[in-house]
């Protein structure tokens, strides 16, 4: 009786399958470190991100804290200057001391010439007041600025809320000059500013030189 040995009954494993094995130990060992790693990452990334919430929303409660009291403190100062109080009782008028009224209330700035301003450092002077440089809405308003437009020979004229911008004159509410006998007959430059004259109407200029101003904010509805 012949005895088959049954070592030659198994198939032998070839050296191209153990490589293919250990290659894919090794694939399956860099995918788990990767995938690993990027979780670790995420975490790290997500954390981070937390953090970054939380001092964003504590800023925003700082802002919002700010803001508030900023409100307050800007109601009470309105009350403060259009409202003083004199013998305990307070009485409110339409503009703040120092401004007067037509419609609107109006500051004419009447600095010393060697406080005279530029068109930005003027109109950065009104805003500072809570107001901006003069605008004209009507001929009624344009009558009221040439008239607080006192002319010397030491003042050339006032700054106004008028300049120039992309060849036209536009008003600082965005409005564009429509009547153009406001203004002298020149045209439109890039870098020209309005000043108004007493009795002349307004005039261009270059927005560097240095002039007296005209600031204008809303009356207060007493």
């Amino acid at each position: 009786v012949k005895v088959q040995n049954k070592a030659t009954e198994q198939t032998p494993v070839t050296n191209a399958t153990c490589w293919g094995i250990l290659l894919l130990i090794m694939v399956l060992r860099f995918y788990f470190s990767t995938v690993l790693e990027k979780r670790i990452e995420l975490k790290k990334k997500n954390e981070e991100l937390e953090t970054e919430k939380k001092n964003l929303t504590e800023i925003i409660q700082q802002m919002t804290t700010q803001w508030i009291e900023l409100n307050v403190s800007r109601a009470q100062w309105s009350i403060d200057v259009y409202c003083p109080e004199e013998n305990s009782n307070r009485k409110c008028e339409p503009c703040q001391k120092g401004w007067e009224l037509n419609s609107s209330c109006y500051a004419t700035n009447n600095a010393a010439q060697g406080e005279w301003k530029t068109w930005e450092e003027a109109r950065k002077d009104c805003r500072g007041k809570i107001s901006d440089l003069a605008v004209a809405i009507n001929e009624e308003e344009t009558k009221i600025i040439r008239e607080k437009s006192w002319q010397n020979n030491e003042n050339p004229g006032y700054w106004i809320g008028l300049r120039v911008e992309d060849g036209k004159w536009k008003w600082l509410d965005g409005r564009d000059l429509t009547n153009n006998s406001w203004i002298d007959q020149s045209s439109p430059s890039d870098g020209h500013c309005a000043i108004s004259l007493q009795n002349q109407g307004f005039k261009s200029v270059s927005c560097d030189k240095k002039n007296q101003w005209i600031c204008k904010k809303k009356a207060l509805s007493v």
